[in-house]
């Protein structure tokens, strides 16, 4: 009877845990508005290396999101929306700088 209690006790508090987890909706939607940025201003070419960090973190975050990892996802997409927001950066300066010259 001992094992059945404990065994129905932890899928209560692991249940739980899932449930209290809130979706990263925001951070989802902040980060792929800051990548289409990014991807607008060219910053493939642009930067590149910054962004295929963005671009990196933005599909890890949305691989987190499908499988309901939401605190991973959640981090994923900070980070993608801080390194697309560099790429962007870079690459309109770097724009700017080519056609001033």
């Amino acid at each position: 009877m001992t094992g059945a209690l404990r065994l129905i006790c932890a899928l209560i508090l692991v249940s739980a845990c899932g449930l209290a987890t809130v979706r990263p909706k925001e951070e989802m939607g902040l980060a792929a508005a800051a990548f289409l940025a990014a991807k607008d201003a060219k910053a493939q070419t642009l930067a590149p290396g910054l962004f295929r960090k963005a671009e990196y973190y933005y599909l890890k975050a949305k691989s987190a999101y499908k499988r309901k990892y939401f605190n991973k996802a959640k981090q994923y997409a900070l980070r993608s929306k801080q390194f697309s927001e560099q790429a962007e950066y870079v690459a309109i300066r770097k724009a700017a700088l080519e056609n001033g010259s």
